[in-house]
């Protein structure tokens, strides 16, 4: 891990997450809350607002939301493999997400409700969208892929209802409806969505590929699809017409990457999911604009 006191003073700042304004209705492992106020800073650093913002790898998608909300960037494209997730994001911007608000509303969550729910086959997209916000908000550190468990104790004794806020998820909800036509879901492979947009020079992309370099297990327990060929996406982004930022684990075999290929590197200082200080890499072709 890099020494933080080595670093420039506004990479060694931590952004207080309670600062900045929460959007997803996810709780989202490796979610990128933290480095909102910096992405937004890249996007008003450029010399015209984006036609087209790509988050290939959304998850719980808070930078593209965010971008949405503040008309950053003209659209927004998010894209997500996880068929969970990107239930999700399919009835929130194309579903009955009124339904899904009211459902989260109104459920009466408890030990053995919540096995009722998550015992049945979805008949729907969105019984299906619900039980993924059930099982996000009542598993580990909203963790999705298989093995996750369940949250016992929690906070204060609360248990599986520690996480459970039902009308604040059902505002964020409603409040990303009010911005859908700023909106499009992708349920697919963001690796080839970057394939097929690197001509485009009015698109940015953010990238926040799962972390699973130089045989670090995270990825592996926190994602269901979490094997990546992370050679070919530094191809892939090196073909990018358009500008881009990347944010990867601070570790060797990243950097080697990005020096192969002549991108700029800077650490920045954030707290995990235990508020441990440490950092993670931005990546960029040029990154004199956060120094």
């Amino acid at each position: 891990m890099q020494q933080l006191s080595f670093l420039p003073a506004d990479t060694r700042r931590v952004v207080n997450v309670a600062s900045v304004k929460h959007r997803s209705p996810f709780r989202y492992p490796g979610g990128k809350t933290w480095l909102v106020p910096r992405v937004r800073r890249w996007l008003l650093s450029l010399p015209q607002c984006p036609s087209e913002f790509f988050e290939p790898f959304a998850g719980g998608a808070i930078v593209g939301l965010t971008v949405a909300a503040e008309k950053l960037a003209d659209h927004v494209t998010l894209v997500e493999l996880d068929a969970q997730v990107a239930s999700v994001w399919q009835v929130i911007l194309a579903g009955d997400a009124e339904w899904l608000a009211d459902k989260i509303v109104s459920f009466e969550l408890s030990p053995e409700t919540a096995d009722d729910v998550l015992s049945n086959p979805p008949g729907t997209l969105e019984e299906f969208a619900f039980q993924t916000i059930l099982k996000n908000r009542i598993q580990h550190s909203g963790i999705l892929a298989p093995g996750a468990g369940r949250i016992k104790k929690g906070e204060n004794g609360k248990g599986i209802r520690s996480r459970w806020y039902p009308e604040t998820i059902s505002k964020r909800i409603l409040d990303i409806v009010a911005i859908r036509d700023r909106l499009t879901f992708i349920h697919g492979d963001g690796l080839e969505v970057l394939r097929i947009n690197a001509p485009r020079a009015d698109a940015v992309h953010f990238i926040d590929p799962p972390y699973t370099v130089a045989g670090k297990r995270a990825g592996a327990r926190l994602y269901t699809h979490h094997a990546l060929d992370h050679e070919e996406l530094f191809s892939v982004v090196d073909q990018l017409a358009g500008d881009f930022l990347m944010t990867y684990d601070n570790c060797a075999g990243v950097r080697q990457l990005a020096q192969k290929y002549g991108f700029d590197t800077e650490a920045i200082a954030m707290k995990n999911a235990h508020h441990a200080r440490m950092t993670e890499l931005l990546i960029r072709t040029d990154l004199a604009w956060i120094r």
